[in-house]
Parts: C-alpha cells; structure tokens; sequence
C-alpha cells in the first residue's frame, strides 16, 4: 500500500500527458478499424467478438468442439441488446433484394428478434386474451421460424377475418414487393378501425346499460 501512494505521488504531469495521448491514440486506431470492419463486414468486430467468444466464456456455455457456432451463441443469449431494424426494412419485400444487391444479411438474428417483441407490444394488448386468433398472435411473434409465423398468421385469419395483427405480420414477412406490403397494411387499418368502432359502441352501450 505505501508503494503504491509513493509511486502515485511521484508521477509528473508529463506522465499523465502520455497516458492520455496513448489512451487516445489506441482509441483512434481501433474507431477506424472499426469503420473498415463494418464496411467491408457489415457488422461491428467488436460485437462478434464479444457474442462469439467473450460472452461464451462468461456463461461458461461452449460447444463440445469447443468453438460454439455463431447460429448456436445466438440462441444461447437472446437478452442480447441491438438496434431495432436499423434500416426500417419490410420483412418479406426488402430483405431479400437488399442481400441480392449487397451480399450482406440486412438484421442479425437479435434485430429480428427485437423487432419481433416490439410488434408483438405494439399490435397486441390485453383485451385480445382469451380470443384464441390473438393469442395464436401473441405465439406467433416469439416464432424463431419464419414459416411458422406465416403459418400462424394465416391460422388466425381462418378463425377471424378481421384480425389486424395477422395482416401486419404478413405484410412484413410474406409480401415480396412494397406495393403488396401497402396493400396488405391497408387491409389491416381498415380491420383494425372497424374493431376501433365496435368497441367504442360497445364501450357506450356498456355505460348506458349501466
């Protein structure tokens, strides 16, 4: 302990110069690795770093081979925090041309996942338990599988016609241009403001009954 306060208090102002032009400088290269990674990559080397390796070792979870695959790590920690669909893309009607175009996967498995619990947030609520086409819904947005979603979707729409949040998973996954996307959002705000005008009559009938 006396060491240590003797070589703190020895230290000169030109030593905390060079600590902090070093910190600096070492910071400066790895932002612009960084950038060149990204570009060429189109993903954060420190992120796949720390899901691939870092976070492994922390959870102490390895696969047998002791190199976990990056799919396997995925699942194994799905708290992991990323943007929200960063580039605001339709599912079924962008994905797929933007890979073609850039060769590059436009979400990583955690994007969609977030997105998934968002819509699964927004398009849902409390009043819809107990109807088994929204709680079909409910399943259907924590669905790894994309067919299954699809499957779900249309599952829901066979028991009730007027379902929005079906039409809003498939306008995300299952159109495969903007204009049938459109269309299918379309239906979903016409469906959705007629249960609006059903349950504020109902709402009135409820009160005045009362």
């Amino acid at each position: 302990m006396w060491d240590s306060a003797v070589f703190l208090s020895n230290l000169t102002p030109k030593f905390y110069v060079a600590l902090t032009g070093t910190s600096s400088l070492i910071s400066g290269l790895i932002l612009i690795f960084e950038w060149w990674y990204f570009r060429k990559y189109g993903t954060s080397f420190i992120e796949q770093v720390s899901i691939n390796h870092i976070s492994p070792w922390i959870s102490g979870d390895f696969s047998d081979s002791g190199h976990a695959n990056s799919n396997n790590v995925q699942s194994q920690i799905p708290e992991c925090k990323v943007w929200r669909n960063p580039l605001n893309l339709y599912r079924g009607a962008e994905y797929q041309r933007f890979y073609v175009m850039t060769k590059k996967e436009p979400l990583t498995y955690y994007d969609m996942n977030l997105s998934a619990q968002d819509h699964q947030t927004f398009f849902t609520c409390e009043a819809d338990a107990g109807n088994a086409e929204y709680e079909i819904m409910q399943t259907a947005w924590r669905e790894r599988n994309p067919s299954v979603r699809l499957k779900a979707a249309h599952s829901a729409l066979d028991m009730n016609p007027e379902c929005a949040p079906a039409y809003i998973l498939l306008a995300e996954e299952e159109a495969t241009t903007i204009t049938e996307a459109e269309k299918i959002l379309k239906q979903a705000l016409k469906v959705a403001e007629a249960n609006y005008r059903r349950s504020q009559v109902l709402q009135v009938t409820v009160l005045y009954c009362i």
